[in-house]
């Protein structure tokens, strides 16, 4: 056992330093088990709280007047810590090209870039605000599984119902296109239907009972025009909750067939699941039976 212990020693001190501080760092920066990957988290969590709380304060006239100088040095330093944070998760990454195009990846890339643009593009830094999305790692940090899954659930219903969502969409635009020409042609200039793009706007808006009001009709057949798409609009809303609706609910027959887990009797195994999705027990497949939904 001595000698088993000593020959690991060994073998790890042989490493090279780059391939043994890539792995400590991976550890780290990808890992959330160690303390010292939970404290990076935490640490990185706040820096994205913080720098985006200065994004908002240099937006404000009276603040930015007073501290746009300490508040535009604290963004650059926050953007220079996250742009080595950046290098160093490419750094590490087991697969580079998989990380860099993943979500997580991209709002990472993303988050720094405004900053540099604002070096050309006076204001572009206020796109920083991005960074917010980085928060989605909180779910990770804090381990709230059961809220990762909740968002995976309506992932795939959103995916299931694209197509759906597609056709209700084209029908929308056509009826906003259709309306949108009949008041230009009933109202005109007089009323603010001064082309069919406008009117067209004016039709969305209309249609989606928003109503700014900035353009209205004045004769009587544009007004019942209006009424009618009015009406149309508030059928209209119900279709994509229905539809959404039905991909959730039948997204959510499986969870309602898993069976109880024997350590916390939570129902989250499926039929071939080794571990619990809620407490991580390990559980035997073919000790789990599966019965009919009539049972």
């Amino acid at each position: 056992m001595r000698l088993h212990r000593l020959c690991y020693v060994t073998s790890r001190a042989s490493r090279p330093l780059p391939q043994r501080l890539r792995r400590q760092l991976r550890l780290i920066i990808f890992g959330v088990d160690t303390p010292a990957g939970r404290a990076f988290d935490v640490g990185l969590l706040w820096a994205i709280l913080l720098s985006v709380a200065v994004v908002l304060l240099e937006s404000v006239p009276t603040i930015q007047s007073t501290y746009g100088m300490p508040l535009r040095i604290a963004e650059w330093m926050f953007t220079i810590l996250f742009t080595i944070e950046y290098g160093l998760r490419l750094w590490i990454a087991p697969r580079r090209r998989a990380y860099a195009i993943s979500f997580f990846g991209i709002v990472d890339l993303v988050a720094i870039v405004p900053t540099y643009l604002s070096a050309i593009v006076t204001g572009a830094q206020s796109l920083a605000a991005v960074r917010a999305l980085r928060l989605v790692r909180v779910f990770r940090v804090l381990k709230l599984v059961r809220y990762l899954i909740e968002a995976y659930a309506l992932t795939r219903a959103l995916k299931a119902s694209r197509p759906k969502i597609v056709v209700f969409l084209t029908g929308v635009l056509s009826v906003s296109v259709i309306f949108g020409t009949i008041m230009y042609l009933v109202e005109g200039d007089e009323a603010g239907f001064t082309s069919i793009p406008t009117s067209i706007y004016w039709a969305v808006v209309t249609m989606t009972t928003v109503g700014y009001g900035d353009i209205a009709p004045h004769t009587p057949l544009g007004q019942f025009v209006a009424l009618c798409l009015m009406v149309l609009g508030y059928a209209i809303i119900a279709v994509p909750t229905g539809i959404l609706s039905a991909e959730l609910a039948r997204a959510e027959v499986p969870e309602r067939r898993a069976r109880p887990c024997p350590a916390c009797s939570r129902r989250t195994l499926r039929r071939r699941a080794r571990f619990c999705s809620s407490c991580g027990h390990r559980v035997d497949p073919s000790a789990i039976v599966s019965r009919s939904p009539a049972t």
